[in-house]
């Protein structure tokens, strides 16, 4: 694995006051020490941008109130000066367009999720990138996780056998009720002109679906699906859920929900084999469990024993020393900077980050469950290609 011997220089676009995203995104790229914040076009608010600059200690000249003035003041500057990559952290329609500018003046780019507006979208951003080269990455946080990353290498190693049923659940309830008229945060994901066709499934069930294919290593190929809008006069889903087939023939179902009352950020995820099964939970990340059918129950925890090499590098304290959503945001973070760092150079690094497939794939899974949603007919072939949705 490469070393790194400098910080990679990180430009932002949203997050500015007032946002909740951008504080996490900042928390984790800072956690490293690995990665240096030197600019940001945090609002389209010009005062708002000049005081989360001035809060994070950037000069007024590096604060922009563009993303488009940002991206040609930098690119002019000395290569030893300007931004090496963009953290897009915006909500989802400006997605496309920020990662789209970036790429095309010469800028890494790694993006919150969803990573479009929409699949055209997505298989345009696509394109996009392998056409200039540069780095694509999206912050699918819960990968990040040391014991998600053991549970993928112990499916890998064989251990629970032939994968036959995957169960994934993502429930909150912060959305049971309406909303007070001043919460940003619902505001824009409830609303189809910002968060684009989904709601629920776009905010959180991608991120279970993201979980299954990332643990699994296997692809989603088949679906039916139920979304509901539970609270009156919603026009987007806050309740959902998926029964759906793998390539490799195993069966499985996600359930996501933000109107589970009293839910906080209940993610996990059970993987059954023929040999054994697994079980993560979001809310306890330091814990996972093997289980048998006749023999003992095995606990694994992090830091405790010998975990996969992958597990390892993500892990940073001693056992008993909780580690949770910063520390695991962190690892994106790091792992982005050291492919940041050896760009362009002969060696690869083993560094993991969700790139531009993870990124088509969740459109995909998106779209496609909404398009099931509203059919008639049972089973849905999943399709990465917003033409063929139509």
């Amino acid at each position: 694995m490469s070393v790194q011997h400098r910080k990679i220089r990180m430009g932002m676009v949203g997050g500015g006051e007032g946002a909740f995203i951008g504080v996490v995104h900042r928390l984790a790229a800072n956690l490293d020490g690995v990665i240096e914040l030197v600019c940001g076009a945090f609002s389209r608010d010009a005062e708002n941008c000049k005081r989360t600059g001035r809060a994070l200690c950037l000069d007024d000249s590096r604060c922009y109130t563009s993303y488009a003035e940002m991206f040609e003041a930098e690119k002019a500057l000395p290569s030893e000066q300007r931004m090496e990559f963009v953290a897009v952290v915006t909500p989802n329609h400006l997605h496309f367009d920020v990662a789209k500018q970036a790429l095309e003046s010469g800028f890494h780019v790694l993006s919150d999720k969803p990573a479009t507006f929409s699949l055209a979208e997505a298989n345009a951003l696509e394109k996009i990138v392998a056409k200039t080269g540069l780095l694509y990455g999206l912050t699918h946080t819960y990968l990040g996780y040391p014991l998600v990353k053991h549970a993928k290498q112990l499916v890998q190693d064989g251990a629970l056998g032939k994968v036959t049923k995957v169960v994934s659940h993502y429930h909150q309830g912060w959305l049971a009720t309406p909303p007070s008229e001043d919460n940003k945060q619902a505001e824009w994901r409830l609303d189809p002109k910002t968060a684009g066709i989904s709601c629920c499934m776009g905010d959180i069930g991608v991120h279970a679906a993201n979980l299954v294919e990332y643990i699994t290593q296997d692809e989603i190929t088949e679906l039916c699906a139920d979304l509901t809008s539970t609270v009156e006069g919603r026009v987007l889903d806050d309740d959902g859920c998926v029964i759906f087939k793998t390539k490799q023939g195993a069966k499985g179902i996600i359930s996501a929900s933000q109107i589970c009352v009293g839910d906080e950020n209940d993610l996990s995820i059970k993987v059954y084999g023929d040999k054994a099964s697994l079980f993560w939970r979001q809310e306890e990340p330091n814990s996972l469990w093997v289980k048998y059918q006749n023999a003992p129950s095995q606990l694994l925890r992090v830091g405790v024993g010998e975990l996969s090499s992958e597990a390892q590098a993500a892990i940073r304290t001693p056992a008993g020393h909780p580690e949770g959503y910063i520390e695991a945001f962190a690892n994106i973070y790091k792992d982005f900077a050291k492919q940041v760092a050896i760009f362009g150079s002969d060696g690869l690094d083993e560094a993991e980050v969700p790139g531009i497939e993870h990124a088509v794939r969740g459109m995909a899974f998106i779209e496609n469950v909404v398009y099931a949603s509203q059919s008639e007919q049972k089973w849905h072939t999943l399709v990465l290609d917003a033409n063929e949705l139509k």
